[in-house]
């Protein structure tokens, strides 16, 4: 890009460039705020699938894991904690219910947790699957239990409780990155 001066003087001895140097560095400033607004698009947290229809009512039989995850609504965050007593963390939380309820031992990372079970891609989750965040930069790096009618309930951080919200908050919604599906419906399993 080439800047036009003419051959006249500012008042501060310097040239002053021409109506036509003028639109080119108009054109240049718009370029170098396009990109900015486009790299910072794209540095938004990555979401590896579209958000399900979280409106849809979907049941898999694992009612329970969400009934015991409200029922420790209210619990006092604490990093590393996975007992009610102690407090939880998100991974904590997550391994505490499926313990209790279903006698599934997970992984204790939220990335541990994340290999686990089924991804259910764009499929609504039912009440009891797990709904993954990223929150820090990558794919699986905050977890809840889905309790229904896009709500989930998680552990969020220092200082927090245990608590229920809706996924379709712009907070959560730009964050989230997949469902999955960890049990298999406690009447498949009382069967067996």
């Amino acid at each position: 890009m080439q800047l036009t001066h003419s051959k006249t003087q500012s008042d501060h001895g310097r040239a002053t460039p021409t109506p036509k140097g003028r639109r080119s560095v108009l054109r240049c400033g718009l370029l170098i705020m396009s990109c900015g607004v486009l790299s910072a698009c794209s540095s938004l947290p990555f979401r590896t699938s579209s958000l399900p229809d979280f409106s849809q009512v979907v049941s898999a039989g694992l009612e329970d894991y969400s009934i015991a995850a409200i029922g420790l609504v209210g619990v006092p965050y604490r990093y590393g904690g996975n007992t009610p007593k102690g407090g939880f963390d998100c991974s904590g939380l997550i391994g505490y219910v499926y313990q209790k309820v279903g006698q599934i031992k997970l992984p204790r990372t939220v990335e541990g947790i994340g290999q686990v079970g089924q991804s259910l891609g764009n499929q609504t989750p039912a009440p009891g699957d797990l709904v993954f965040f990223n929150t820090q930069g990558h794919k699986h790096s905050h977890v809840g239990i889905y309790v229904g009618q896009g709500r989930f309930v998680h552990a969020p951080s220092k200082g927090g409780t245990v608590r229920l919200e809706k996924i379709s908050s712009p907070y959560w919604s730009s964050r989230f990155t997949e469902s999955r599906r960890i049990a298999t419906s406690t009447a498949s399993r009382s069967k067996n």
